[in-house]
C-alpha cells in the first residue's frame, strides 16, 4: 500500500516492483531466526529503562552505547537506531542508482518500520506478562489481520519528507509504546468474562489442525481496541512511504525512469537463493518470538 502514496517521479519503478518489494519485505524476519544479532534490530524492550524510558533514552546511538553500554542495548532491543541505519542504506542505493539495492532495501526498511508501529515489538512484555497471556503477539499483529484487513481503509494520503528520519523513528516507537497497556487491558478483560469454551476454536491449515482464539474472540478484541490494528497499519503505510520519498529526495530526487524497463538482476536473484538456502540450514531459534 506504501506504493501507491509515492509520487509519480516514483511510483512507476515501485509498481513495476511492487511483488518483489512486497515479497523481499519478510526477509528480516527470516533473517531473525538463523543469523546471530539480527533478532535485536526487530523491536526495543523500551520499558526496561525505567517509568520514564523516553526520557532517559538518548536518541543518538554512541550517547545511548556510553549511558547503558553497547551490550544492553543490544539485549533490549535497537529498532529505532537500526531504521536509521536502514536509512542510510537506502538513501545511498537512490545516490548509487543501483535498482537492485534500491528495491531491496526499501522491502527491508518497510519491514523495520512496520516492527516500530507494532506496539508489542516496543515491549519487555512483547509475548505475555504471565503464561496465560502466551500468544498474544501473532494475535495481535497476525491473527487479527489475517481476520479483518480487508474491512481495512489503507488511505492515508500523499507521502511527505521527513526532517529528522531518526527522531521520526523514535515517534513511532513512542506511539506504538503508549498503546501497550490498552491491548492488556482489552486482552485481559475478555478473557476474564469470556468463558473458556468460547475463546478457543480449531482451524485447518495445510495439513494441520491449530488451535486458535475464535471468531468471536477476536471480533470481540478487535472491536475493544477500537480499530487499533488498522490505525497502526495506516501509520506503517504512510510511514514507510515518507521514509522511502525522503532518501530519494536526501540522495537529490535522482531521475529513475531510465530504471523502469529493467528486470532484477541475475546477480541478485542468485545472492537471494544463497541466502535463503543459508537461512534454511542455519538452526533455528535465534529470534526472541515467533514471526508469522
Amino acid at each position: 500500500m506504501a506504493v501507491f502514496i509515492l509520487p509519480p517521479e516514483m511510483i512507476g519503478l515501485y509498481k513495476t516492483h511492487i511483488e518483489f518489494i512486497s515479497e523481499r519485505s519478510i526477509d528480516p524476519d527470516r533473517r531473525a531466526h538463523a543469523v546471530e544479532g539480527e533478532a535485536p534490530r526487530h523491536y526495543i524492550d523500551i520499558d526496561h529503562f525505567g517509568e520514564d524510558p523516553f526520557e532517559v533514552m538518548p536518541r543518538n546511538w554512541d550517547e545511548a552505547v556510553e549511558k547503558f553500554t553497547e551490550d544492553t542495548l543490544m539485549q533490549y532491543g535497537v529498532l529505532p537506531w537500526h531504521i536509521h541505519v536502514m536509512m542510510g542504506r537506502l538513501t545511498r542505493a537512490f545516490r548509487n542508482n543501483d535498482m537492485d539495492d534500491i528495491l531491496l532495501q526499501s522491502a527491508h526498511i518497510g519491514h523495520y518500520i512496520a516492527d516500530a508501529c507494532t506496539p508489542l515489538h516496543t515491549t519487555k512484555h512483547y509475548n505475555g506478562r504471565t503464561p496465560d497471556e502466551r500468544g498474544i503477539h501473532a494475535f495481535w499483529e497476525s491473527r487479527l489481520p489475517e481476520l479483518y484487513a480487508g474491512e481495512y481503509d489503507y488511505f492515508t494520503g500523499r507521502a511527505s519528507y521527513v526532517p529528522d528520519p531518526l527522531e521520526r523513528a523514535w515517534e513511532l516507537v513512542e506511539i506504538s509504546h503508549l498503546k501497550v497497556d490498552t491491548v492488556y487491558l482489552i486482552f485481559d478483560s475478555l478473557r476474564k468474562h469470556m468463558p473458556a469454551d468460547l475463546m478457543y476454536s480449531h482451524e485447518t491449515r495445510g495439513q494441520a489442525i491449530n488451535r486458535v482464539y475464535s471468531r468471536d474472540f477476536s471480533r470481540a478484541f478487535h472491536d475493544g481496541m477500537q480499530s487499533m490494528v488498522e490505525r497502526q497499519m495506516q501509520l506503517a503505510v504512510q510511514a514507510v512511504g515518507d521514509f522511502w520519498f525522503t532518501a530519494w529526495v536526501n540522495a537529490g530526487q535522482p531521475e529513475l525512469e531510465p530504471l523502469h524497463g529493467r528486470s532484477i538482476s541475475q546477480r541478485l536473484r542468485n545472492l537471494l537463493r544463497q541466502e535463503e538456502k543459508s537461512w534454511s540450514e542455519a538452526e533455528t531459534g535465534a529470534a526472541r518470538y515467533e514471526a508469522e
